[in-house]
């Protein structure tokens, strides 16, 4: 066999090198969803496989290190977008064509998830009226305004109203078609009158059956964690128990998003983490008390082994959602580090976890969840690297409360300051108090919360943790109050910022990894000073002026930094975007006269009744927004003039400024990938 060059065996030896081979697939996997089109499947194998020769052939041939480390990179991205292809063929699915009902839908209730109005309840179809079974979807989800008290694994008859699930309605917003492909949904809709319950068994398959079991027990356990914690803040012990938040008030979900706290709803690595490591400590220390099995055995292999047999029971029985998922992975590597006697938390642990995830779940790269998740994992370790150099290089003192209390300030500032684009990205909004908010509220979660809810588990077998359900009930309580206070500051309410362009947050994503991954000595900070810079550059000549008709009815003008005015206008039954669903309404336009708004220097004309507008104040208009068209001023520019058919049949018009000009935005065709229906 031909020997590497010796260079080459220093650059494949360093621990970087599956960071690099992560980051390839990631972004390999951010090309293929990113793109307007389907590749073909034939195609991503035929560049993986040319990518994966020339990473032999620059392994044996090449004397460059810098020729097979490009070679590695394209080849770690060709899988990436290969695991995108590959599941998109693997989970494809069925999915309502157009909208249908009402129709009666028979299935059996797999999962009941929080709505701002009601509940969304998730089925497993068996059946829908005047649907044949190779046009039927497999799941849908319907929301239920009244009250639902049906339990997973029941199986229901409703009569529902479906559509398929809906794709975003302005550039930026959430992309829940994509979403809903990957997860098996086929189509939403609502749910008319109560659903009524069968005498039909559970599915047949293994893996159907046990998911309506699951779903069953997540739900027990949510309701008996939340009665036992106490009224206040049972529902958010439920959430955190179990992964169920539809015992959580509305009230309290905008209190812990507004204080930076929203992290502790999602099963992540700060739940799995005290979890494994509890468990971890009591077997090892309680086996270390059994002195013939203390001195024959290395105990902290079994209590390794057990902590992540729990950790396992926990994935599932919290939902497995993406943030859960990578957490399972990390605790997975850093215990089976201890199995083999390797060191466990690594850049390397978060590399190969990365992977984990991107060939199980390659959808969920463009998801908050995951980006945010790795980000704050990706820079604690970046930390606790730093911190162990310097505590080799000198005499730091590692104990007492100052360390302590300085480390939690550090941590909590850096993972806010990490996580803060993904933030203003995704969500527009960015907590104000976060850093306070969450020094505050982590003790709290570390020597109260989580202790007694390790005490309830090993107490429930019992059925003796009924007290210490209670203390975790109390401890919450103090949690809740925490993210009150912080939200109601509004810190950050009068400053209003543009909506974070995907190049800045691209930016902003390499200014973190070269900061926390390469390590090129000063070549490194200047490169992260560089990337940051660029990234506000763009961000500040980002602002324009955009306006948008809605299939709600409704009219978004949005316009300088980040100033979004929201305008009643027509009695739509489509959606707005999600990106402004909280946002209340400025004005109606309700009038025969309608009204007029100015974008910029652009007059923008409403009109409710085309017969009460005479052509002269038509032709005043830069643009004009009608219910339908006036055809006594057909000399009006059509261009100018957008009509409520077409935002129905469009589902929804852009506007934005081009040129100094006001111009329609072109959407993506329908059918262009297969989460796209139209």
């Amino acid at each position: 066999m031909r020997r590497f060059p010796s260079s080459l065996l220093q650059f494949t030896s360093r621990e970087r090198l599956p960071s690099y081979f992560a980051l390839g697939m990631l972004v390999g996997a951010i090309i293929y969803f990113s793109i307007d089109f389907e590749p073909p499947f034939a195609a991503l194998v035929l560049i993986s496989v040319i990518s994966g020769g020339c990473v032999w052939l620059s392994a044996s041939f090449a004397r460059s290190t810098g020729v097979f480390a490009v070679a590695l990179v394209a080849f770690s991205a060709a899988l990436g977008a290969l695991a995108g292809g590959a599941a998109t063929q693997l989970l494809s699915h069925t999915q309502i064509a157009s909208p249908t009902g009402p129709v009666l839908v028979e299935g059996w209730v797999t999962a009941v998830q929080p709505a701002k109005r009601g509940v969304r309840v998730v089925l497993r179809v068996h059946a829908i009226d005047q649907l044949p079974a190779e046009q039927t979807p497999e799941l849908v989800r319907l929301t239920h305004i009244a009250r639902f008290e049906t339990e997973p694994g029941r199986f229901v008859r409703c009569w529902a109203v479906l559509r398929p699930p809906p794709m975003p309605v302005i550039e930026g917003d959430y992309p829940f078609n994509r979403q809903a492909w990957y997860r098996g949904l086929g189509g939403v809709g609502y749910i008319q009158g109560r659903c009524q319950g069968g005498a039909l068994g559970p599915p047949t398959g293994w893996l159907r059956s046990s998911e309506l079991r699951v779903g069953k027990a997540r739900r027990q356990l949510a309701r008996h964690v939340r009665t036992k914690a106490g009224e206040r803040a049972g529902g958010l012990a439920a959430a955190l128990a179990s992964g169920d938040r539809s015992y959580l008030s509305a009230a309290d979900q905008d209190a812990l998003r507004g204080a930076g706290l929203a992290h502790l709803l999602a099963i992540s690595g700060l739940h799995i983490g005290i979890v494994g490591g509890l468990v971890f400590v009591i077997v090892w220390r309680g086996l270390a008390l059994i002195e013939p099995i203390a001195l024959r055995w290395p105990v902290k292999k079994p209590a390794a082994a057990a902590a992540i047999f729990i950790c396992g029971l926990y994935l599932i029985i919290s939902g497995a959602s993406v943030s859960t998922q990578r957490a399972f992975a990390m605790a997975v590597i850093f215990f089976g580090a201890v199995l083999v006697d390797r060191a466990a938390l690594t850049q390397r642990s978060l590399a190969i976890a990365m992977m984990v995830i991107i060939i199980l779940a390659p959808w969920s790269v463009l998801s908050p969840g995951f980006q945010m998740s790795f980000a704050a994992t990706l820079v604690l370790i970046s930390t606790y690297e730093s911190w162990q150099r310097r505590r080799e290089q000198s005499a730091i003192a590692s104990r007492g409360l100052g360390f302590w209390l300085k480390s939690l300030l550090i941590t909590s500032g850096v993972t806010s300051l990490a996580t803060m684009p993904f933030a203003l990205y995704h969500f527009d909004r960015v907590a104000g108090m976060g850093v306070i908010a969450n020094v505050s509220a982590m003790p709290i979660i570390s020597l109260f919360s989580a202790p007694l809810a390790a005490m309830a588990l090993m107490l429930a077998p019992l059925g003796l943790d009924g007290l210490a359900l209670r203390g975790f009930g109390l401890s919450l309580e103090w949690i809740l109050a925490i993210a009150h206070a912080a939200s109601g500051w509004r810190l950050l309410d009068g400053v209003r910022l543009p909506q974070l362009p995907a190049i800045s947050l691209a930016l902003f994503a390499s200014t973190l990894i070269t900061g926390c991954v390469f390590d090129v000595g000063r070549t490194r900070t200047y490169s992260a000073i560089a990337f940051a810079l660029l990234a506000f550059v763009f961000w500040a000549a980002s602002p324009r002026d955009r306006l948008h008709w809605a299939p709600s009815g409704d009219v978004y003008l949005e316009q300088g930094w980040g100033e979004v005015q929201r305008v009643a206008f027509v009695d739509g039954s489509g959606l707005g975007p999600l990106r402004f669903s909280d946002l209340a309404i400025d004005a109606a336009c309700r009038t025969e006269k309608g009204c007029r708004l100015r974008l910029r220097d652009q007059q923008v004309l409403l009109v409710p009744d085309a017969a009460s507008i005479s052509c002269v104040e038509y032709e005043a208009a830069d643009i004009i927004l009608s219910r339908s068209r006036l055809e006594a001023c057909s000399q009006f520019a059509a261009s100018n003039l957008v009509l409520w058919a077409a935002v129905i049949r469009e589902n929804g018009i852009t506007l934005e400024r081009r040129g100094g000009a006001l111009v329609k935005r072109e959407k993506l065709a329908c059918d262009s990938r297969p989460w796209c229906r139209c």
